[in-house]
């Protein structure tokens, strides 16, 4: 069969498997990240189209990989990470440190060489990026505190994971040639600085100007950002650094870009697709005649991924001051086992280090850790509801924010609570400052919060769907409470809690469809919001009102735009 035939009859097989298997987890409620896993998990069983071997299908994976890390960078606050550096650098390093020596203690137990032991303490050091990135969007939780921790703690490991891999290949060179002929670990600490000096300068002086140049066309701007992204990954592999690294920085020197939604918007379906691949490789290379050898190994790194690091990450976390709802969603989020660890293993591999059994073992408790995470961190606030009671074993008593903040609220009375203050919310808080009438915020959003207490305006940080952080809210005295954020579930579990309460107050809610807004008034919300309803509602009273109007429309951008920039909360 001709190459070409065979590529398209492996896509065929991949997505009409994808597909079918993805309408199947949907009805159970499970993420798709699942549906991918087993597709590739199929494929091989079966043997099936040489998929686990398929060149093309490996190329692809490592192009989503290379997306996911290119909209990681772009969305980097360096401000942000610096303000949780010292928990990020703490939390990373403790748990690195542990996972390695435990890795290495059960290895030796298990009768593993202390070579061998010390890359099974590698593979527990490191969580998925690509995963957690992939439930976060998919949850809306990239903005919130825990995601912030979550992405900083992943990204620290991602680091020190390139630099195991790249101690490991000169040490290799060193083994094998001799101290003159290993002498290149100096040049590669030279093109790693001139890369990083290469990104800040393009950031700072070019890339800015030229993506102002082509942001008039959106398909321009689509093709520009696609273009920037794999020419610097084209410069990371010719300085003979990872696909991970070039396209981190290539993101990153669009940090903080007024195009990112706009980029992202476009660029988002391409990278689905790719991601897809990935996970289904992922899947493809668990090889079922090892794994019965190595059944003890599998149980042992699976139960320490998913149970064992994240209570070393909530007690670290914990240790430092964090809330136990921030302390579980951050431990949820990285209860797997990295795609950076099959690779380390492969190197073993290739250098005689590690036997390809031990790697089948390593491979099925990525396939296994990735899906037991998956669904945990998909259902993770039913699952916090149940452990509340266990979690407050980690909490650290008398310490956050939200305590001090407390004493404040004891005063306030027949005020308005305003949850979220994103775009919608931004407006509200707008009018109840013009207006004076009494208000508080509450947002998960730790940047939004910081501008607002800069403000003098009273905020705390929280999630609407922590019970905890509810009873900081006086809901049994306020007069209005408005929410605007649009996940239902956390609207459903507020409103809840404010009929359990029998509060009197006033309940405005956002709807993200008109099926979620009949289920919020079944449930006794006095107003729900349906935006896409509101604004055709408003567009229709503009041109009723000012149809005739020529001189409305052409002066109405320089008032909106003015408007939008007077409120920095709209456009966070």
């Amino acid at each position: 069969m001709q190459n070409g035939n065979l590529l398209y009859i492996q896509l065929a097989g991949v997505l009409g498997l994808s597909s079918l298997f993805g309408y199947l987890v949907r009805f159970l409620k499970l993420p798709l990240i699942v549906a991918y896993l087993l597709v590739g998990v199929v494929f091989s069983l079966s043997g099936l189209l040489g998929i686990v071997h398929s060149e093309v299908l490996i190329a692809f994976s490592e192009i989503g990989i290379a997306m996911v890390l290119f909209f990681i960078g772009m969305g980097m606050d360096v401000r942000e990470l610096k303000a949780l550096g010292r928990p990020l650098i703490i939390t990373s390093f403790v748990q690195i440190a542990l996972s390695v020596s435990l890795g290495w203690g059960i290895g030796r137990l298990m009768g593993f060489g202390p070579v061998e032991s010390g890359f099974i303490g590698l593979t527990l050091a490191f969580s998925s990026t690509i995963v957690v990135v992939k439930l976060l969007i998919e949850k809306r939780d990239m903005s919130s505190l825990y995601g912030k921790l979550s992405i900083g703690i992943l990204l620290i490991e991602d680091l020190v994971a390139l630099g195991v891999l790249m101690a490991m290949t000169v040490g290799s060179s060193f083994a094998h040639a001799g101290f003159q002929e290993s002498f290149p670990v100096l040049a590669i600490i030279f093109k790693g600085t001139a890369l990083l000096l290469l990104t800040f300068v393009l950031s700072r002086y070019i890339l800015r100007r030229i993506f102002r140049a082509v942001a008039t066309s959106p398909e321009l701007l689509f093709l520009t950002a696609l273009s920037w992204c794999f020419v610097y990954v084209a410069i990371s592999l010719l300085l003979g650094f990872s696909v991970v690294i070039g396209a981190f920085l290539a993101g990153l020197a669009l940090a903080s870009s007024p195009f990112y939604y706009e980029i992202q918007g476009k660029v988002k379906p391409l990278r689905d697709f790719f991601v897809m691949l990935f996970f289904v490789y992922l899947g493809s290379q668990v090889v079922v005649s090892q794994i019965v050898s190595v059944v003890p190994l599998i149980v042992f790194l699976v139960v320490y991924a998913v149970l064992v690091k994240p209570l070393i990450f909530a007690t670290v976390l914990g240790g430092l001051g964090f809330r136990k709802h921030t302390v579980f969603q951050t431990a949820t989020n990285l209860s797997q086992v990295s795609e950076f660890s099959l690779i380390i293993m492969v190197i073993g591999v290739r250098v005689g280090y590690v036997s390809s059994a031990t790697l089948t073992a390593v491979a099925v408790t990525v396939v296994l850790s990735v899906l037991v995470s998956s669904i945990l961190i998909a259902n993770s606030r039913k699952v916090y509801k149940k452990s509340g009671w266990f979690l407050n074993f980690f909490e650290r008593k008398g310490f956050t924010h939200q305590l001090e903040m407390k004493q404040k609220l004891d005063g306030l009375t027949d005020h308005v609570i305003v949850v979220g203050a994103h775009r919608m919310g931004g407006e509200i808080v707008r009018f109840l400052q013009r207006e004076k009438i009494p208000f508080m915020v509450l947002d998960f959003n730790p940047r939004v919060i910081q501008n607002l207490v800069n403000e003098g305006i009273l905020a705390i940080y929280g999630d609407v769907g922590d019970p905890e952080i509810v009873e900081f809210l006086n809901l049994d005295r306020a007069r209005f409470v408005i929410s605007t954020v649009p996940n239902f579930e956390d609207n459903l579990i507020f409103l809840k809690e404010i009929r359990r309460q029998k509060v009197e107050a006033y309940t405005i809610l956002r709807a993200a469809s008109p099926e979620d807004a009949k289920r919020l008034y079944k449930m006794h919300a006095d107003y729900v919001v349906l935006p896409e309803l509101v604004s055709g509602e408003y567009v229709v009273g503009v041109l009723k009102d000012h149809w005739g109007d020529s001189e409305f429309f052409r002066s109405r951008a320089d008032v909106e735009l003015k408007r939008l920039f007077r409120n920095k909360f709209v456009l966070l």
